[in-house]
């Protein structure tokens, strides 16, 4: 059997208005398990299982049972289904209600629907996602140095108990 490339097969019936050329679509079916690195020039359908890498010059769908272990660089994703990894989206990222992204994203815009769940830090960038790689956000305070939470803690806390009387005394 020859070999086939996946990214080079045309969707019949998308072509140009001038029926030169037809646009490029990968599917990996609900079938289909496949790892490694996927490159893709035009849009793809993932529906089925995937781990490693996957870059799309177009828009990725990934199905309601897919499943999706990836580091994900993409102009436009939705997905249904589930991924794990960070993504980066130059246009949008749309989580659907069944749709589960585990991982943090960078992306210029963000829809995610009612019962769709994202698990991990997110960037939106509405003026254009920076060439730069993913920085997480800085520690929040559950994170601060214990010294700094120390400090906060040695403060009297009759003095607060106090603020809150003075400015609500006639209740107390």
């Amino acid at each position: 059997m020859p070999d086939v490339d996946l990214a080079k097969q045309p969707v019949p019936g998308q072509g140009v208005p001038n029926g030169k050329a037809e646009s490029q679509m990968t599917v990996i079916s609900e079938s289909d398990s496949l790892s490694g690195r996927l490159v893709m020039k035009g849009d793809g359908h993932l529906l089925g299982a995937f781990e490693g890498e996957v870059e799309c010059d177009g828009e990725i769908l990934v199905g309601k049972d897919a499943r999706v272990e990836a580091r994900i660089v993409t102009r436009n994703i939705t997905i249904s289904g589930s991924v794990r990894g960070n993504l980066t989206a130059s246009g949008r990222l749309k989580i659907t209600a069944t749709g589960r992204l585990e991982g943090d994203a960078r992306v210029g815009s963000l829809i995610v629907q009612e019962g769709g769940v994202h698990l991990g830090a997110i960037q939106v960038h509405p003026e254009g996602v920076p060439a730069q790689d993913f920085q997480p956000p800085p520690p929040g305070p559950a994170e601060a140095p214990v010294a700094e939470a120390h400090e906060a803690q040695t403060r009297p806390i009759t003095t607060s108990v106090d603020r809150v009387k003075k400015m609500w005394g006639e209740f107390f």
